[in-house]
């Protein structure tokens, strides 16, 4: 099954480069990703995590609300508006970078990702409906991430954090070894980041 819509109804994606750093290779992954969405019909919004002014720390807990910062608010709304999620993240020490994992901190908050549920032991997801894309850049080569490491990130993604509020369908695409890899090997790595498209 495509992860896009071949109908008359475009896709809306959501395509957020997760790469705190201005100008990297997620960066550069992102905006090809949306590019190529764009020339298949599909309607899309392009957000870069360094562009984002929000306090990545959840101070409290859910023992207190933290309002949301305009920049929040709107990737709330961009959320809601979206039913295709692609997030493109380096992965840093076998997780997602500090500011990104602060944004679903921040973001993904009860009433909003899910709901607790008086008598029941699983909360509702509030993002059901919505399909989910992850490209991940890593030094570490792809087979030892997954074998020698056991993909730890990869499974929270999936199972505790999109699975968690709704995500269905989640497919990831790996992109390394990075670290020495020249020129070249980067482009095509650019080039081949649609692919998690489709």
């Amino acid at each position: 099954m495509s992860f896009l819509s071949r109908d008359a109804q475009p896709s809306r994606v959501l395509v957020l480069n997760g790469n705190p750093a201005r100008k990297t290779l997620c960066g550069d992954m992102a905006e090809r990703i949306a590019d190529v969405a764009r020339q298949q019909g599909q309607t899309v919004r392009l957000v870069h995590l360094e562009a984002l002014d929000f306090d990545a720390n959840l101070r409290d807990g859910y023992r207190a609300r933290m309002d949301w910062e305009p920049d929040l608010q709107a990737l709330a709304e961009s959320l809601t508006w979206c039913d295709r999620l692609v997030i493109v993240h380096p992965l840093w020490w076998g997780a997602a970078p500090a500011k990104l994992k602060g944004l679903f901190d921040r973001l993904l908050m009860p009433g909003f990702g899910f709901q607790y549920v008086d008598g029941k032991a699983f909360p509702l997801a509030l993002l059901k409906g919505r399909k989910a894309r992850v490209v991940i850049t890593s030094d570490t080569p792809t087979f030892f991430l997954k074998w020698g490491y056991g993909n730890g990130w990869v499974k929270i993604l999936r199972r505790q954090i999109l699975g968690f509020c709704g995500f269905r369908d989640l497919k990831v695409k790996y992109c390394g070894p990075v670290r020495g890899a020249k020129a070249e090997a980067l482009t095509k790595m650019v080039e081949a980041a649609p692919d998690i498209l489709g």
